[in-house]
């Protein structure tokens, strides 16, 4: 069984964490810990599967998941304990893709990558689509556009509150044109997709930005149009929420439990 750890037991956490419990054994995988701050290993031992070890101490999670660790806390957590993961030569999957837009957080990422031989892997999250838009970039592309659609809850502690009027919206609001870096650095817990969306294809610098809050929404809608020389491509992903997380979608979690499965599979989708 290969040993892997989360760093995190937020709403995408637990998900993950369970995932791996009920699913790891076909698999060859085991949890073989989940980092915490001190205050809260109490509250995480008990939302955790029964017997998952919880640790509050970096350098005792990488000893415990030497095949892997999945970042699941948010930017801060990734620069705090993303650097020191791969000094020690252990694989990072980050879902706070966002966070990659700050070019000095991703140069220290890869340095420490480069220095010790781990890989940084980036999960498709809450969207589909960047497989296809990494081997087009290869070809060429010329525009990459992504719209994002969401309750205006889902937008409650962000920019977006400076811009619109949330609580009072009739109608579907666009409330922010840009590119995805910028996009990703003001709104951490909601554009992670679009940073995503940039580094798959056409570049963080490039890659157009939409953000709309509409009272009328289901769910949490990404939209992606790419055009370049292999053609035109437009998509869309309806995704639901984590029941107890507005902000993110559940297709992220399953995506970053995935992600961690596979690194016992043989044969890899």
């Amino acid at each position: 069984m290969k040993k892997v750890g989360l760093i995190g037991c937020g709403a995408i956490g637990r998900v993950v964490a369970d995932l791996i419990h009920r699913e790891g054994r076909a698999n060859g995988v085991a949890l073989g810990g989940v980092l915490v701050r001190a205050s809260r290993i109490a509250e995480a031992q008990a939302a955790l599967p029964p017997g998952t070890p919880v640790v509050s101490d970096i350098d005792l999670l990488i000893a415990a998941a030497p095949h892997g660790i999945a970042e699941c806390t948010g930017h801060e957590g990734l620069r705090a304990y993303g650097p020191a993961v791969l000094e020690q030569g252990v694989g990072l999957t980050v879902i706070s893709i966002g966070a990659l837009a700050d070019p000095a957080l991703e140069a220290a990422l890869r340095r420490a990558a480069e220095r010790s031989g781990a890989r940084v892997a980036l999960p498709s999250g809450a969207v589909g689509g960047l497989d296809l838009l990494a081997a087009a970039r290869l070809g060429g592309l010329d525009r990459v556009v992504y719209t994002s659609r969401k309750k205006p809850g889902a937008w409650k502690g962000t920019p977006a509150e400076n811009a619109v009027d949330l609580d009072r919206l009739a109608e579907a609001t666009v409330f922010y044109r840009g590119k995805a870096r910028e996009a990703a650095m003001a709104y951490p817990q909601n554009a992670n997709v679009a940073a995503a969306v940039g580094l798959a294809g056409i570049g963080l610098d490039a890659t157009e930005v939409q953000l709309t809050a509409d009272p009328a929404a289901t769910g949490n809608e990404h939209r992606i149009v790419a055009e370049g020389k292999f053609g035109r491509a437009e998509f869309m992903i309806q995704g639901r929420t984590l029941p107890n997380n507005p902000k993110t979608s559940m297709l992220a979690a399953l995506s970053l439990a995935r992600a961690m499965l596979n690194v016992g599979a043989r044969i890899v989708v």
